[in-house]
Protein backbone atom coordinates (compact mmCIF):
# COMPACT_ATOMS: atom_id res chain seq x y z
CA UNK A 1 0.00 0.00 0.00
CA UNK A 2 1.51 3.00 -0.86
CA UNK A 3 2.02 5.48 1.66
CA UNK A 4 -0.13 9.63 1.27
CA UNK A 5 3.39 11.23 0.76
CA UNK A 6 4.34 8.98 -1.75
CA UNK A 7 0.57 9.56 -3.39
CA UNK A 8 0.64 13.39 -3.02
CA UNK A 9 4.72 13.61 -4.96
CA UNK A 10 3.78 11.64 -7.62
CA UNK A 11 0.63 13.87 -8.14
CA UNK A 12 3.19 17.03 -7.63
CA UNK A 13 5.43 15.45 -10.03
CA UNK A 14 2.27 14.68 -12.97
CA UNK A 15 1.26 18.27 -12.54
CA UNK A 16 4.93 19.47 -12.97
CA UNK A 17 5.20 17.04 -15.76
CA UNK A 18 1.97 18.91 -17.31
CA UNK A 19 3.07 22.40 -17.12
CA UNK A 20 6.49 22.02 -18.17
CA UNK A 21 7.82 22.09 -21.67
CA UNK A 22 10.51 20.03 -21.60
CA UNK A 23 11.92 17.66 -18.98
CA UNK A 24 15.26 16.07 -18.73
CA UNK A 25 16.99 13.86 -16.35
CA UNK A 26 20.43 13.87 -15.27
CA UNK A 27 22.86 12.39 -13.01
CA UNK A 28 23.98 14.20 -10.14
CA UNK A 29 26.39 12.18 -7.92
CA UNK A 30 29.49 14.02 -7.00
CA UNK A 31 27.98 17.55 -7.25
CA UNK A 32 28.83 19.19 -4.26
CA UNK A 33 25.90 21.35 -2.13
CA UNK A 34 27.36 24.63 -3.06
CA UNK A 35 27.61 23.46 -6.86
CA UNK A 36 23.83 22.22 -6.74
CA UNK A 37 22.62 25.64 -5.31
CA UNK A 38 24.46 27.44 -7.84
CA UNK A 39 23.20 24.92 -10.86
CA UNK A 40 19.48 25.53 -9.39
CA UNK A 41 20.08 29.11 -9.16
CA UNK A 42 21.09 29.01 -12.85
CA UNK A 43 18.15 27.15 -14.14
CA UNK A 44 15.47 28.97 -11.77
CA UNK A 45 17.14 32.30 -12.89
CA UNK A 46 15.82 31.01 -17.06
CA UNK A 47 12.46 29.57 -15.82
CA UNK A 48 13.24 26.33 -15.08
CA UNK A 49 13.13 23.87 -11.58
CA UNK A 50 15.20 21.27 -10.09
CA UNK A 51 13.95 18.82 -8.08
CA UNK A 52 15.59 15.56 -6.64
CA UNK A 53 13.68 12.54 -7.18
CA UNK A 54 13.23 9.14 -6.41
CA UNK A 55 13.05 6.62 -9.58
CA UNK A 56 10.38 4.62 -9.05
CA UNK A 57 7.95 7.60 -8.11
CA UNK A 58 9.20 9.38 -11.00
CA UNK A 59 8.65 6.36 -13.13
CA UNK A 60 4.88 6.37 -12.01
CA UNK A 61 4.50 10.11 -12.82
CA UNK A 62 5.63 10.49 -16.09
CA UNK A 63 4.65 6.32 -17.48
CA UNK A 64 6.30 6.67 -20.28
CA UNK A 65 7.25 3.00 -22.20
CA UNK A 66 10.56 4.12 -24.04
CA UNK A 67 11.74 5.80 -20.68
CA UNK A 68 10.59 2.47 -18.95
CA UNK A 69 13.09 0.42 -21.01
CA UNK A 70 15.99 2.52 -20.74
CA UNK A 71 18.69 2.97 -18.06
CA UNK A 72 18.16 6.24 -17.27
CA UNK A 73 16.10 5.77 -14.14
CA UNK A 74 18.73 3.82 -12.28
CA UNK A 75 21.67 5.95 -9.56
CA UNK A 76 20.42 9.31 -8.28
CA UNK A 77 17.68 11.46 -10.75
CA UNK A 78 17.77 15.46 -10.19
CA UNK A 79 14.65 16.26 -12.59
CA UNK A 80 14.40 19.40 -14.86
CA UNK A 81 11.26 20.67 -15.67
CA UNK A 82 11.49 24.10 -18.11
CA UNK A 83 8.08 26.05 -17.95
CA UNK A 84 9.14 29.15 -20.17
CA UNK A 85 11.47 28.27 -22.68
CA UNK A 86 12.54 24.57 -23.52
CA UNK A 87 15.97 25.62 -24.43
CA UNK A 88 17.03 27.52 -21.92
CA UNK A 89 17.46 25.92 -18.61
CA UNK A 90 18.54 22.82 -20.30
CA UNK A 91 21.64 25.72 -22.05
CA UNK A 92 22.06 26.29 -18.35
CA UNK A 93 22.92 22.69 -17.20
CA UNK A 94 24.92 22.07 -20.44
CA UNK A 95 26.90 25.57 -19.64
CA UNK A 96 27.02 24.54 -15.95
CA UNK A 97 28.62 20.31 -16.54
CA UNK A 98 31.09 22.12 -18.76
CA UNK A 99 32.48 23.87 -15.79
CA UNK A 100 32.39 21.35 -13.40
CA UNK A 101 32.03 18.12 -15.47
CA UNK A 102 28.42 17.21 -13.86
CA UNK A 103 25.40 16.57 -13.89
CA UNK A 104 25.22 14.35 -16.97
CA UNK A 105 22.38 14.22 -18.99
CA UNK A 106 20.77 11.22 -19.13
CA UNK A 107 17.10 11.15 -21.05
CA UNK A 108 14.33 13.98 -21.44
CA UNK A 109 11.08 15.01 -22.94
CA UNK A 110 10.47 17.90 -25.15
CA UNK A 111 6.74 18.15 -25.23
CA UNK A 112 5.77 14.68 -25.76
CA UNK A 113 8.48 13.42 -27.55
CA UNK A 114 11.26 11.08 -26.04
CA UNK A 115 14.67 12.47 -26.11
CA UNK A 116 18.23 10.32 -25.28
CA UNK A 117 21.53 12.00 -24.15
CA UNK A 118 22.68 12.80 -27.30
CA UNK A 119 19.96 14.85 -28.73
CA UNK A 120 19.26 16.81 -25.29
CA UNK A 121 22.96 17.96 -25.85
CA UNK A 122 22.03 19.19 -29.29
CA UNK A 123 19.03 20.80 -28.20
CA UNK A 124 20.77 22.81 -25.82
CA UNK A 125 23.16 23.81 -28.07
CA UNK A 126 20.85 25.73 -30.53
CA UNK A 127 20.59 29.09 -30.39
CA UNK A 128 18.09 30.63 -27.37
CA UNK A 129 14.89 32.04 -28.49
CA UNK A 130 15.78 35.12 -28.18
CA UNK A 131 18.72 35.29 -30.41
CA UNK A 132 16.98 33.18 -33.16
CA UNK A 133 14.00 36.25 -32.75
CA UNK A 134 17.26 39.08 -33.41
CA UNK A 135 17.90 36.85 -36.28
CA UNK A 136 14.72 36.31 -37.78
CA UNK A 137 13.87 40.83 -37.40
CA UNK A 138 17.32 41.18 -38.95
CA UNK A 139 17.00 39.26 -41.98
CA UNK A 140 13.40 40.25 -42.05
CA UNK A 141 14.54 43.92 -42.07
CA UNK A 142 17.73 43.71 -44.30
CA UNK A 143 15.39 43.98 -47.71
CA UNK A 144 13.84 47.04 -46.31
CA UNK A 145 16.99 48.78 -45.83
CA UNK A 146 17.89 47.89 -49.14
CA UNK A 147 15.18 49.01 -50.51
CA UNK A 148 15.07 52.33 -48.22
CA UNK A 149 19.25 52.78 -49.37
CA UNK A 150 18.38 52.49 -53.20
CA UNK A 151 15.67 55.02 -53.20
CA UNK A 152 17.70 57.63 -51.36
CA UNK A 153 20.71 57.15 -53.55
CA UNK A 154 18.69 58.66 -56.28
CA UNK A 155 18.03 61.73 -54.26
CA UNK A 156 21.69 61.81 -52.94
CA UNK A 157 23.00 61.73 -56.18
CA UNK A 158 20.44 65.16 -57.23
CA UNK A 159 21.57 66.69 -54.63
CA UNK A 160 25.05 66.21 -55.79
CA UNK A 161 24.48 67.27 -59.21
CA UNK A 162 22.96 70.36 -57.94
CA UNK A 163 25.88 71.20 -55.42
CA UNK A 164 27.95 70.29 -58.61
CA UNK A 165 26.11 73.27 -60.90
CA UNK A 166 26.44 75.39 -58.27
CA UNK A 167 29.24 75.58 -57.57
CA UNK A 168 30.40 76.18 -61.14
CA UNK A 169 27.96 78.84 -61.47
CA UNK A 170 30.06 80.59 -58.79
Amino acid sequence: MPSQKNIQEVAALKEKAALAKAIALTDYRGLTVTQMTQLRDKVRAVGGELQVTKNTLLKLALNNEELNQTEALTGPTLTLFAYEDEVSPLKAIVDFAKDNELPKLKVGFLGKDFLNAEKLLHLALLPSREELQAKLVGQLAAPIHGFVNVLSGNLRNLVLVLKTIGERKN
